[in-house]
């Protein structure tokens, strides 16, 4: 370890603490489980019954608008922070990791196997508290097969993320961004 980075790790972390400091309220704990039991219902249908899911997700909270189509194998972890606009589009193998809000804007479309994570943790405290930071993603967006969205991002209106590229950072409207991490590399 050099000289920097053995500063940077003065105290190390305590996964033990961080498990039995659970901060959920228990009405949350409760929805939870009851999502938990519910959610084989929205990944056992077939692919067409799109107003099936988008009525369970509404069930649990989320705001689905009209003509929204979410494919079964979609993976929504805590559906009443969801938001998703009119005519967006959730492909096949997605994981919706929405501990904090996130917003899919109207006819957006997020391809498959992407990860949006409105979850992480602050890596500088030893117990590692939970952070939910909301992500948006405008209206017109297409974000491509693999990408990563990470907390606390904007993904301006009509902007594109390329396959595989890992958004650390807002993305402003009207921009294409690839790689690792994103960086702007056109424009609509």
């Amino acid at each position: 370890m050099t000289a920097s980075t053995a500063s940077q790790v003065d105290v190390p972390l305590d996964a033990t603490a961080h498990r039995s400091n659970r901060n959920y309220p228990r009405s949350t704990n409760i929805r939870r489980v009851v999502w938990a039991c519910v959610a084989p219902l929205f990944r056992f249908t077939p692919r067409l019954c799109y107003a099936w899911r988008n009525g369970l997700l509404r069930l649990f909270g989320a705001k689905i608008g009209r003509g929204v189509r979410i494919y079964p194998s979609v993976k929504v972890t805590f559906p009443w922070n969801l938001e998703v606009g009119d005519f967006a589009t959730i492909g096949r193998d997605v994981e919706l990791y929405c501990l904090g809000k996130v917003v899919i804007g109207k006819g957006s479309l997020v391809s498959q196997r992407v990860h949006v994570c409105a979850g992480t943790h602050d890596y500088t405290q030893p117990n590692l508290p939970l952070l939910t930071p909301p992500i948006r993603i405008g209206q017109g967006v297409w974000c491509c097969a693999d990408a990563f969205l990470g907390p606390g991002i904007t993904v301006g209106d009509g902007a594109i993320v390329g396959a595989r590229a890992v958004v650390v950072r807002s993305v402003d409207a009207n921009v294409i961004v690839g790689g690792n991490p994103a960086r702007a590399i056109g424009h609509r």
